[in-house]
Protein backbone atom coordinates (compact mmCIF):
# COMPACT_ATOMS: atom_id res chain seq x y z
CA UNK A 1 0.00 0.00 0.00
CA UNK A 2 1.57 3.32 -1.06
CA UNK A 3 0.70 6.36 0.84
CA UNK A 4 1.06 9.63 -0.90
CA UNK A 5 0.32 13.42 0.93
CA UNK A 6 -0.01 15.83 -0.88
CA UNK A 7 1.59 19.20 -0.72
CA UNK A 8 0.02 21.75 0.45
CA UNK A 9 -2.75 20.78 2.56
CA UNK A 10 -4.34 21.32 5.54
CA UNK A 11 -4.57 24.69 7.63
CA UNK A 12 -4.04 27.97 5.76
CA UNK A 13 -3.13 31.37 6.81
CA UNK A 14 -6.86 32.41 7.60
CA UNK A 15 -7.54 29.67 9.71
CA UNK A 16 -4.28 29.97 11.43
CA UNK A 17 -5.16 33.35 12.03
CA UNK A 18 -8.96 32.67 13.56
CA UNK A 19 -7.81 29.78 15.83
CA UNK A 20 -5.22 32.37 17.08
CA UNK A 21 -7.68 34.68 17.77
CA UNK A 22 -9.45 32.15 19.96
CA UNK A 23 -6.44 31.76 21.36
CA UNK A 24 -5.10 35.03 21.97
CA UNK A 25 -8.50 35.95 23.27
CA UNK A 26 -8.76 33.75 26.04
CA UNK A 27 -5.23 34.49 27.14
CA UNK A 28 -5.30 37.69 27.40
CA UNK A 29 -9.52 37.94 29.02
CA UNK A 30 -9.78 34.84 30.53
CA UNK A 31 -13.26 32.94 30.00
CA UNK A 32 -15.81 33.32 28.74
CA UNK A 33 -14.71 34.19 25.31
CA UNK A 34 -18.25 33.85 23.32
CA UNK A 35 -17.87 32.40 19.47
CA UNK A 36 -20.39 33.35 17.07
CA UNK A 37 -21.27 29.90 14.59
CA UNK A 38 -18.02 27.78 14.14
CA UNK A 39 -14.43 29.55 14.14
CA UNK A 40 -13.59 27.26 11.16
CA UNK A 41 -16.10 24.37 9.88
CA UNK A 42 -14.07 21.65 11.66
CA UNK A 43 -15.11 19.52 14.66
CA UNK A 44 -11.77 18.45 15.81
CA UNK A 45 -11.03 22.50 16.13
CA UNK A 46 -14.06 23.53 17.51
CA UNK A 47 -13.68 20.76 20.14
CA UNK A 48 -10.20 21.62 21.31
CA UNK A 49 -10.99 25.30 21.75
CA UNK A 50 -14.19 24.13 23.73
CA UNK A 51 -11.95 22.52 26.10
CA UNK A 52 -9.65 25.41 26.80
CA UNK A 53 -12.72 27.68 27.69
CA UNK A 54 -14.28 28.88 24.24
CA UNK A 55 -18.32 29.23 24.36
CA UNK A 56 -19.44 28.50 21.24
CA UNK A 57 -22.80 29.80 20.27
CA UNK A 58 -25.55 30.33 16.85
CA UNK A 59 -27.23 33.72 18.25
CA UNK A 60 -26.09 37.12 19.45
CA UNK A 61 -28.92 36.53 21.80
CA UNK A 62 -27.22 33.51 23.81
CA UNK A 63 -24.02 36.19 24.53
CA UNK A 64 -24.48 38.51 28.25
CA UNK A 65 -24.05 41.81 27.41
CA UNK A 66 -20.80 43.54 27.72
CA UNK A 67 -19.03 40.05 27.27
CA UNK A 68 -16.28 39.53 24.33
CA UNK A 69 -17.12 38.32 21.17
CA UNK A 70 -15.39 36.98 18.43
CA UNK A 71 -16.97 36.33 14.92
CA UNK A 72 -16.04 33.56 12.92
CA UNK A 73 -13.71 33.37 9.98
CA UNK A 74 -16.29 33.07 7.74
CA UNK A 75 -17.50 36.73 8.19
CA UNK A 76 -21.02 38.39 9.26
CA UNK A 77 -23.95 40.67 7.96
CA UNK A 78 -23.94 44.39 8.65
CA UNK A 79 -26.60 43.59 10.80
CA UNK A 80 -25.18 41.50 13.01
CA UNK A 81 -22.28 44.41 13.58
CA UNK A 82 -24.94 46.31 14.45
CA UNK A 83 -26.79 44.12 17.06
CA UNK A 84 -23.47 43.12 18.64
CA UNK A 85 -22.60 47.02 18.91
CA UNK A 86 -26.38 48.06 20.50
CA UNK A 87 -25.51 45.10 22.83
CA UNK A 88 -22.46 46.63 24.12
CA UNK A 89 -20.86 42.98 23.06
CA UNK A 90 -16.30 44.10 22.76
CA UNK A 91 -16.02 42.80 19.03
CA UNK A 92 -12.48 40.54 17.63
CA UNK A 93 -13.39 39.77 14.06
CA UNK A 94 -11.53 36.55 13.12
CA UNK A 95 -12.92 37.04 9.63
CA UNK A 96 -10.61 35.77 7.01
CA UNK A 97 -8.80 38.94 5.31
CA UNK A 98 -10.01 37.50 1.84
CA UNK A 99 -13.62 37.11 2.88
CA UNK A 100 -13.45 41.00 3.96
CA UNK A 101 -11.72 41.92 0.25
CA UNK A 102 -15.09 40.32 -1.07
CA UNK A 103 -16.75 41.90 1.19
CA UNK A 104 -15.33 45.56 0.16
CA UNK A 105 -15.21 44.26 -3.50
CA UNK A 106 -19.19 43.76 -3.40
CA UNK A 107 -20.22 46.90 -1.18
CA UNK A 108 -18.33 48.81 -4.22
CA UNK A 109 -19.99 47.58 -6.67
CA UNK A 110 -22.94 48.09 -5.27
CA UNK A 111 -22.78 51.47 -4.16
CA UNK A 112 -21.37 52.42 -8.02
CA UNK A 113 -24.99 51.14 -8.79
CA UNK A 114 -24.71 47.52 -9.80
CA UNK A 115 -27.02 44.71 -9.39
CA UNK A 116 -24.68 42.74 -7.54
CA UNK A 117 -24.22 38.01 -8.14
CA UNK A 118 -22.82 36.49 -5.42
CA UNK A 119 -21.29 33.24 -7.08
CA UNK A 120 -21.65 30.48 -4.04
CA UNK A 121 -23.70 28.01 -1.98
CA UNK A 122 -26.77 29.35 -0.84
CA UNK A 123 -26.88 29.46 3.35
CA UNK A 124 -23.29 29.05 3.54
CA UNK A 125 -22.36 31.30 6.47
CA UNK A 126 -19.22 33.30 4.07
CA UNK A 127 -21.83 33.53 1.42
CA UNK A 128 -24.88 34.98 3.96
CA UNK A 129 -22.15 37.40 5.30
CA UNK A 130 -21.31 38.46 2.13
CA UNK A 131 -24.74 39.14 1.03
CA UNK A 132 -25.97 41.00 4.52
CA UNK A 133 -23.15 43.49 3.18
CA UNK A 134 -24.51 44.75 0.73
CA UNK A 135 -27.59 47.62 0.52
CA UNK A 136 -28.38 47.25 -3.23
CA UNK A 137 -30.25 43.92 -5.30
CA UNK A 138 -27.98 40.80 -4.84
CA UNK A 139 -28.62 37.20 -6.30
CA UNK A 140 -26.54 34.21 -5.33
CA UNK A 141 -26.40 31.48 -7.86
CA UNK A 142 -23.63 28.22 -7.83
CA UNK A 143 -24.28 26.89 -11.40
CA UNK A 144 -23.83 27.85 -14.63
CA UNK A 145 -27.49 26.26 -15.53
CA UNK A 146 -29.01 29.12 -13.33
CA UNK A 147 -27.72 32.11 -15.47
CA UNK A 148 -30.68 31.66 -18.14
CA UNK A 149 -33.24 32.18 -15.13
CA UNK A 150 -31.61 35.59 -13.37
CA UNK A 151 -33.79 38.97 -13.98
CA UNK A 152 -32.63 42.42 -13.56
CA UNK A 153 -33.39 45.40 -13.19
CA UNK A 154 -30.55 46.87 -15.46
CA UNK A 155 -28.45 43.83 -17.26
CA UNK A 156 -26.41 46.32 -18.19
CA UNK A 157 -25.43 47.02 -14.70
CA UNK A 158 -24.20 43.94 -13.27
CA UNK A 159 -21.40 42.71 -11.41
CA UNK A 160 -20.19 39.24 -9.64
CA UNK A 161 -18.13 38.44 -6.57
CA UNK A 162 -17.24 34.62 -5.64
CA UNK A 163 -17.00 32.62 -2.60
CA UNK A 164 -13.55 32.69 -1.55
CA UNK A 165 -13.79 28.04 -1.11
CA UNK A 166 -15.07 26.81 -4.45
CA UNK A 167 -14.26 24.66 -7.28
CA UNK A 168 -11.92 27.11 -9.94
CA UNK A 169 -13.50 24.44 -12.80
CA UNK A 170 -16.78 24.76 -11.67
CA UNK A 171 -16.60 29.04 -10.82
CA UNK A 172 -14.86 29.18 -14.33
CA UNK A 173 -18.03 27.58 -15.60
CA UNK A 174 -20.40 30.01 -14.21
CA UNK A 175 -18.42 32.75 -14.73
CA UNK A 176 -17.92 32.14 -18.55
CA UNK A 177 -22.01 31.30 -18.94
CA UNK A 178 -21.94 34.96 -17.18
CA UNK A 179 -19.89 36.78 -19.66
CA UNK A 180 -21.68 35.16 -22.51
CA UNK A 181 -25.07 36.43 -21.76
CA UNK A 182 -23.74 39.65 -19.79
CA UNK A 183 -21.31 41.50 -21.83
CA UNK A 184 -21.02 44.31 -19.78
CA UNK A 185 -20.40 42.35 -16.42
CA UNK A 186 -17.42 43.08 -14.13
CA UNK A 187 -16.37 40.78 -11.86
CA UNK A 188 -12.46 39.62 -10.83
CA UNK A 189 -12.55 36.50 -13.08
CA UNK A 190 -11.10 33.33 -10.39
CA UNK A 191 -9.14 35.90 -8.16
CA UNK A 192 -11.19 35.88 -5.51
CA UNK A 193 -11.28 32.12 -4.58
CA UNK A 194 -8.45 32.08 -2.54
CA UNK A 195 -4.72 31.11 -2.56
CA UNK A 196 -4.74 28.16 -0.07
CA UNK A 197 -8.36 26.96 -2.01
CA UNK A 198 -6.56 27.07 -5.54
CA UNK A 199 -3.32 25.71 -4.58
CA UNK A 200 -4.95 22.36 -2.71
CA UNK A 201 -7.54 21.67 -5.74
CA UNK A 202 -3.97 22.01 -8.38
CA UNK A 203 -2.03 19.85 -5.89
CA UNK A 204 -5.08 17.30 -6.28
CA UNK A 205 -5.43 17.05 -9.56
CA UNK A 206 -1.43 16.71 -10.00
CA UNK A 207 -1.66 13.85 -7.66
CA UNK A 208 -4.82 11.90 -9.36
CA UNK A 209 -2.35 11.44 -11.96
CA UNK A 210 -0.49 8.94 -9.67
CA UNK A 211 -2.67 7.12 -7.25
CA UNK A 212 -6.12 5.04 -7.45
CA UNK A 213 -8.22 6.58 -4.24
CA UNK A 214 -8.53 9.77 -2.38
CA UNK A 215 -9.06 10.62 0.74
CA UNK A 216 -9.92 13.77 1.50
CA UNK A 217 -9.27 14.60 5.62
CA UNK A 218 -11.98 17.60 6.45
CA UNK A 219 -15.57 18.33 7.90
CA UNK A 220 -18.78 17.53 5.86
CA UNK A 221 -19.98 21.10 6.43
CA UNK A 222 -16.33 22.36 4.94
CA UNK A 223 -17.13 23.48 1.99
CA UNK A 224 -13.23 23.26 0.56
CA UNK A 225 -13.14 20.14 1.53
CA UNK A 226 -16.18 18.98 -0.37
CA UNK A 227 -14.80 21.01 -3.55
CA UNK A 228 -11.34 18.66 -2.98
CA UNK A 229 -12.81 15.40 -3.07
CA UNK A 230 -15.17 16.64 -6.16
CA UNK A 231 -12.16 17.80 -7.83
CA UNK A 232 -10.79 13.94 -7.29
CA UNK A 233 -14.20 12.56 -8.70
CA UNK A 234 -13.84 15.32 -11.59
CA UNK A 235 -10.09 13.60 -12.36
CA UNK A 236 -11.69 9.90 -12.20
CA UNK A 237 -10.72 8.61 -9.11
CA UNK A 238 -12.86 7.29 -6.42
CA UNK A 239 -13.14 10.31 -3.54
CA UNK A 240 -13.92 9.80 0.17
CA UNK A 241 -14.43 12.52 2.41
CA UNK A 242 -13.24 11.49 6.33
CA UNK A 243 -14.24 13.74 8.89
CA UNK A 244 -12.47 11.15 11.64
CA UNK A 245 -10.94 7.67 11.77
CA UNK A 246 -14.30 5.99 11.57
CA UNK A 247 -15.49 7.23 8.40
CA UNK A 248 -12.62 4.77 6.74
CA UNK A 249 -13.67 1.90 5.33
CA UNK A 250 -11.42 -1.43 4.97
CA UNK A 251 -13.17 -2.56 1.99
CA UNK A 252 -11.42 0.12 -0.04
CA UNK A 253 -8.54 -0.69 0.12
CA UNK A 254 -6.30 -3.48 -1.65
CA UNK A 255 -3.03 -4.10 -0.49
CA UNK A 256 -1.45 -3.04 -3.33
CA UNK A 257 -3.29 0.71 -3.98
CA UNK A 258 -2.00 3.99 -3.99
CA UNK A 259 -3.83 6.34 -1.76
CA UNK A 260 -3.77 9.77 -2.19
CA UNK A 261 -4.05 11.97 1.07
CA UNK A 262 -5.09 15.66 1.35
CA UNK A 263 -6.52 17.75 3.85
CA UNK A 264 -9.07 21.30 3.68
CA UNK A 265 -7.78 24.31 4.67
CA UNK A 266 -9.93 23.88 8.53
CA UNK A 267 -8.41 20.18 9.06
CA UNK A 268 -5.29 19.68 11.44
CA UNK A 269 -2.55 18.11 10.15
CA UNK A 270 -3.36 15.78 13.64
CA UNK A 271 -6.11 14.27 11.80
CA UNK A 272 -4.27 13.08 8.85
CA UNK A 273 -1.93 11.73 10.76
CA UNK A 274 -4.44 9.80 12.98
CA UNK A 275 -6.00 8.63 9.47
CA UNK A 276 -2.08 7.52 8.34
CA UNK A 277 -2.52 5.72 11.75
CA UNK A 278 -5.69 4.10 10.64
CA UNK A 279 -4.35 2.93 7.17
CA UNK A 280 -1.55 1.51 8.63
CA UNK A 281 -3.04 -1.13 10.11
CA UNK A 282 -4.49 -2.59 7.17
CA UNK A 283 -1.15 -3.49 5.82
CA UNK A 284 2.33 -2.86 5.11
CA UNK A 285 2.56 0.92 3.57
CA UNK A 286 5.25 3.10 2.38
CA UNK A 287 4.73 6.86 2.81
CA UNK A 288 5.66 9.33 0.74
CA UNK A 289 4.89 13.44 0.21
CA UNK A 290 4.18 15.20 -3.53
CA UNK A 291 6.78 17.87 -4.29
CA UNK A 292 4.53 21.08 -4.01
CA UNK A 293 4.72 24.74 -3.01
CA UNK A 294 5.91 25.62 0.96
CA UNK A 295 3.26 28.49 1.54
CA UNK A 296 3.98 31.42 3.33
CA UNK A 297 1.31 33.68 4.40
CA UNK A 298 0.39 35.42 6.96
CA UNK A 299 -2.16 37.47 8.34
CA UNK A 300 -1.74 39.84 11.16
CA UNK A 301 -4.02 39.63 14.10
CA UNK A 302 -6.88 42.84 15.37
CA UNK A 303 -5.56 45.41 16.87
CA UNK A 304 -6.39 44.44 20.14
CA UNK A 305 -4.53 41.53 20.64
CA UNK A 306 -1.54 42.88 20.58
Amino acid sequence: MQLILTKPRGFCAGVVRAIEIVERALAIYGTPIYVLHEIVHNPHVVGDLKRKGALFVETLNEIPLGAVTIFSAHGVSTAIVKDAEKRNLRIIDATCPLVTKVHYQAQQYSQNGFEVIIIGHPGHPEVEGTRGRIDGPVYVLSRSSEVEDLQFKNPDRLAYVTQTTLSLDDTREVINALKRRFNNIQGPDLTDICYATQSRQNAVRQLAKDIDLLLVVGARNSSNSNRLREVGEQSGIRSFLIESTEDIDSLWFSKEIRIGITAGTSAPEVMVQKVIKKLQTYGESIIAEMEGETENMHFRLPDSLY
